[in-house]
């Protein structure tokens, strides 16, 4: 009965007829009510943007509105606005708001008009052509795998940034075989709000002269516009496999044509203008139709149901996606067009009447703005029956007809990309439903924030692997922020505050613990390999070359200061130590790369030589230490940082090789930071390494049976290394982190939780090689084995927990901090790299590779 009622209101002529008789006089459109001396429209169309522009279609097919001073015609008839797209499209060029953009965009394909613009899409329509889709779609399967590989089970995803990234990636290597920095991408990301806000403010400027000014917008806007060109000046060089071959990249298609209109090869300008065209139309818009489709699918789990059906129908688990198999995925295409029809990216658009034009009965006159929204006329009740509901089946039946459905436009500025777009979100789409079940977490969903596009903000999920049990929606929120527990509010980087915050969290969490270790199921297998909560390991970024050669400098370094002899370098080398580095820093490069292998190696050696005498005997585990800790000060007389370091000073004379390539480190590191750096690096490295006697203390007097869990985490945490290498962040990036943010107790809160997460996933996978050593381990799942009398599967299970915990933790405060200190956000996005990188290597490296054989 409903597909009947939609067929017969399918039938029934518009309520604006598109072509009315010409008369001497034809109808002046209806002027809209509830215009405000001064304002007009204006106040109405800011503060509901939607809700206006839906409102207008029950004046008329075309109704007239003020912003200011301007008079402007909204078109609100979906046959009228196909109309004004293709018949009317070389008398109605685009308008106002589009014309701000040609600042960023240039007279490309998206500003271009009439002979120009048809030359230009005939130039790079090869680039859309069917024959280039089967190598599009398995770059945008491959790039979604690797994006979703990279998240990890209990992670608080916000999806709409996480989308916006996959979308860029997707765009970058399909179309340009190009990888942006990860630097690149975050400004590119910061810079469209800015494109965005100011796109539509200066369309309502009622002189161009106004964009001219020194205005907040205006600066941020032409600030915008810079960061985009650099972004593309990246992606546009040359340097792609393909691009040689067939055109092979979109640059290249360009570079190789020749403008018509002059007979001559289209210049740089030209190809930057049509990549920026790209990475803007491309980029947003779909994105956000990701980001929408998450959201309605977590609202109609039978949606979502039917959709993995048919995928594995059509698209088997472990099957690369190409053309001919989307083709199949009907019910899924239903649903992205729902999605679409729901949600339409463009709020609204814009064309100028060079001339009169005729729409309907209505005369329009020559230079008037005409303005017509697809939100507004993918909502029309008259179009599409219960307009906002989700309804995925009003496809099956064909939709309300091409004329009303127009999400790419229409005519000869239809979008060049509509297949692309199209085929991106469906194969993103499966490649993560496929890995993942989006569990929402509460008061966390999508809502509309319109500027010209209607944008999806706030949803923020939980990752729950497929297959994996979903927890009750009534469930509490795991992802706190330690309420009550932010009790150092000094403004120093403090080492006991970090202590306390982590103490504190070890008795709080107690009772949690617990409950894990009742409730987590017994570990499936040995905790060597890659635990339930942890993520299958991301792929190395495309610099293997780079970290095999950085691993071939490390090794000689290790052999040319006498740390390791060669034979002993076959076992060394299989640890992979590099990899480690190459995931945890993946924007380190030359020299600082070097430092931070050999720093990994240095310190993975040191701690070895402790699993001998020196880790049963204090006396002489301080013989060690001291040594290495007076390394860090002028003198060994002041080691509470009163007295800043400003290097290792000369080189010791004698001593073993440990110490003399520990010097070696320490110059390296401490050259050309500052002051604040030194002293803050000097005090983490003392803490870490005065560990190393504490342990061989309880082991020589017994006493590690009867270590607590807060003292095992204090000394854990500290002996771990990760504050040097959180440290070395500041190094990699050039400059220190914000004081501001050095001062905040949330960020000791953090450092502390990336400490503990690092160190807990160690535990586990270093867990059966640390029960077949004669000494006391210093180990989680030990103690808690310990203290709590429980199994060690449930220990295990317990420590998963915590990291789980802690990682949602650090997810939270990241993104309080990420708001208060924008400018320290590479620093706090290191922090989740570290604890990456180190689930990442331990899952793979040889390090705690147990042979079979007797317990030692």
């Amino acid at each position: 009965m409903t597909l009947l009622t939609e067929t017969r209101q399918r039938d029934l002529p518009p309520r604006t007829a598109p072509t009315a008789p010409r008369t001497t006089r034809s109808t002046v459109p209806p002027l809209a009510p509830g215009a405000v001396p001064g304002l007009g429209h204006a106040a109405a169309l800011l503060r509901d943007p939607l809700g206006f522009l839906g409102s207008l279609s029950r004046h008329g097919g075309v109704v007239r509105i003020r912003l200011g001073p301007r008079t402007v015609c909204v078109v609100t008839d979906a046959p009228l606005v196909h109309t004004l797209l293709v018949a009317l499209a070389y008398n109605c060029p685009r308008g106002a708001v589009q014309d701000t953009l040609k600042t960023a965009f240039g007279d490309g394909l998206l500003m271009s008009e009439g002979q120009a613009h048809r030359d230009r899409r005939r130039i790079i329509q090869p680039a859309f052509g069917p024959d280039r889709m089967a190598e599009y779609v398995a770059v945008m399967h491959q790039v979604t795998e690797e994006r979703a590989r990279r998240w990890h089970p209990g992670q608080v995803l916000d999806v709409a940034k996480e989308m916006n990234h996959l979308a860029l990636e997707i765009v970058t290597r399909s179309l340009f075989d190009a990888r942006l920095s990860e630097d690149a991408t975050l400004a590119f990301h910061q810079a469209l709000p800015d494109l965005v806000k100011g796109q539509i403010v200066q369309s309502l400027y009622p002189h161009p002269a106004l964009a001219r000014l020194p205005l907040a917008v205006n600066r941020r806007f032409d600030a915008a516009v810079r960061v985009l060109n650099q972004v593309v000046d990246q992606a546009v060089r040359p340097t792609g496999t393909r691009s040689a071959e067939r055109g092979g990249t979109l640059p290249a298609l360009l570079r190789a044509a020749t403008d018509p209109g002059t007979g001559r090869p289209l210049t740089e300008a030209d190809v930057r203008s049509e990549a920026i065209t790209m990475f803007g139309a491309g980029t947003e818009t779909v994105s956000t139709t990701l980001t929408w489709l998450l959201d309605e699918l977590l609202r109609h789990p039978e949606v979502e149901a039917r959709v993995l059906a048919e995928l594995d129908e059509h698209l088997p688990a472990g099957a690369a996606p190409t053309p001919e198999a989307l083709a199949r995925l009907t019910y899924t295409r239903s649903v992205t067009q729902e999605v679409v029809r729901l949600h339409a990216p463009n709020a609204f658009l814009m064309r100028t009447a060079q001339v009169p034009v005729d729409l309907g009965p209505y005369r329009i006159p020559a230079g008037t703005e005409l303005l017509y929204s697809l939100t507004a006329l993918h909502r029309d009740p008259d179009r599409y029956p219960d307009p906002l509901r989700f309804r995925p089946e009003r496809w099956q039946s064909g939709g309300a007809g091409r004329h009303s459905f127009l999400p790419f436009g229409a005519g000869k500025h239809k979008c060049i990309g509509e297949a692309f777009a199209w085929a991106e979100l469906t194969v993103a789409a499966a490649a993560i439903l496929r890995r993942w079940r989006p569990v929402a977490v509460p008061g966390a969903r999508a809502r509309e924030v319109v500027w010209t596009t209607v944008q999806a903000h706030g949803l923020r999920v939980r990752l729950t692997p497929r297959g994996a049990r979903v927890p009750r929606p009534d469930s509490p929120p795991d992802d706190r922020v330690g309420e009550g527990r932010a009790r150092d509010d000094r403004a120093g980087e403090d080492r006991a505050g970090e202590d306390r915050a982590g103490e504190d969290r070890a008795g709080e969490d107690r009772a949690g613990e617990d409950r894990a270790a009742v409730e987590a199921p017994p570990a499936a297998r040995c905790p060597v390999s890659i635990p339930a909560s942890a993520p299958a390991a991301p792929q190395l970024p495309q610099r293997s070359g780079e970290l095999r050669t950085a691993a071939a400098r490390h090794a000689a370094w290790v052999v040319g200061r006498n740390l390791l002899t060669p034979p002993e370098m076959t076992r060394y080398g299989a640890y992979a130590l590099h990899e480690l580095i190459g995931h945890a820093f993946p924007r380190a490069h030359g020299a600082d790369l070097d430092l931070l292998v050999d720093m990994l190696g240095w310190f993975t050696i040191l701690d070895d030589r402790f699993d001998g005498p020196p880790g049963r005997r204090p006396v002489e585990a301080r013989d060690v230490v001291d040594p290495l800790i007076d390394v860090l000060y002028r003198t060994g007389a002041d080691r509470t940082g009163a007295s800043a370091p400003v290097g290792a000073g000369p080189a010791p004379r004698s001593g073993d090789h440990v110490l003399r390539a520990w010097h070696d480190l320490w110059s390296r590191q401490a050259q050309g930071m500052s002051p604040n750096w030194r002293a803050r690096a000097a005090r983490e490295w003392q803490a870490c390494l005065e560990t190393f006697p504490a342990e061989a203390e309880h082991r020589a007097h017994g006493t590690v049976p009867a270590l607590g869990l807060p003292e095992t985490m204090r000394l854990r945490r500290h002996g771990s290394c990760l504050y040097p290498f959180m440290n070395i962040l500041e190094r990699v990036h050039g400059a220190d982190a914000p004081a501001a943010l050095h001062a905040e107790p949330a960020l000791h809160r953090l450092r502390a939780n990336t400490a503990d997460a690092a160190t807990l996933i160690n535990d586990l996978y270093s867990l059966e090689r640390e029960e077949r050593q004669s000494a006391a381990a210093f180990n989680t799942v030990l103690t808690l084995q310990r203290i709590r009398g429980c199994t060690r599967s449930r220990a295990v299970g317990a420590v998963r927990s915590r990291v789980a915990r802690l990682r949602r933790e650090n997810d939270a405060l990241r993104s309080d901090l990420r708001h208060r200190h924008p400018a320290g956000r590479w620093y706090l996005d290191g922090t989740r790299e570290l604890i990456e990188g180190v689930q990442a290597w331990t899952s793979t490296s040889d390090r705690y590779l147990v042979t079979d054989g007797p317990r030692t």
